[in-house]
């Protein structure tokens, strides 16, 4: 894999862009403090701006890694981000990256996430070179499951209490997107 960073990027109706400081009071304020949100995530929900605050520091720190993703989704016409999409895990002996997502509930069931998650693939795969595009939910969490779908991700199993969020062990839905399924779609 080659690695870039996290680079800003475009959608029609979004920017996907690193976190500064500023964006803490709207990180809080839209995801980071709602229950609901965080629910199947594997972080309690904030108890203040300052536990946002400092995340997003320790975000702001990693940024000069050329192996750190970590974007916030803005749109456009807000201009304020509304969740967050990051490569959570990933493996440089396959070349793989396992992605993570969250939004906030007013913005549950637009496409948002989806918008995102479609706007990074060519970005994993032409422009880094990877070989596997990864995600994960809870069966519980089936919206999260629809976004991979959508995004073209091919359903591999479920991983019987295989993972763990706030709601305890759970079991974990396994999708992926291959380099060679990429490049045969496109052919298409």
């Amino acid at each position: 894999m080659k690695h870039l960073g996290t680079v800003k990027m475009e959608t029609p109706r979004l920017i996907l862009r690193p976190f500064v400081r500023s964006d803490a009071e709207a990180a809080y304020r839209n995801w980071c403090s709602d229950d609901e949100v965080t629910k199947f995530l594997r972080w309690p929900s904030h108890s203040s701006v300052a536990v946002t605050q400092m995340v997003l520091d320790d975000w702001i720190a990693q940024y000069e890694k050329p192996d750190f993703y970590q974007w916030a989704i803005v749109p456009k016409e807000l201009g304020e981000p509304i969740g967050t999409i990051s490569v959570v895990e990933m493996d440089n002996r396959v070349d793989l990256v396992h992605i993570g997502y969250c939004i906030g509930r007013k913005w549950w069931g637009q496409g948002i996430t989806t918008e995102a998650f479609q706007r990074l693939i060519p970005f994993f795969f032409e422009e880094m070179g990877v070989n596997r595009v990864e995600s994960c939910h809870d069966p519980n969490n089936p919206g999260s499951g629809a976004v991979m779908r959508k995004c073209g991700l091919h359903f591999e199993a479920v991983l019987r209490q295989r993972d763990f969020s706030n709601q305890g062990i759970v079991d974990m839905a396994m999708y992926a997107l291959l380099r060679e399924e990429y490049l045969k779609g496109k052919e298409k």
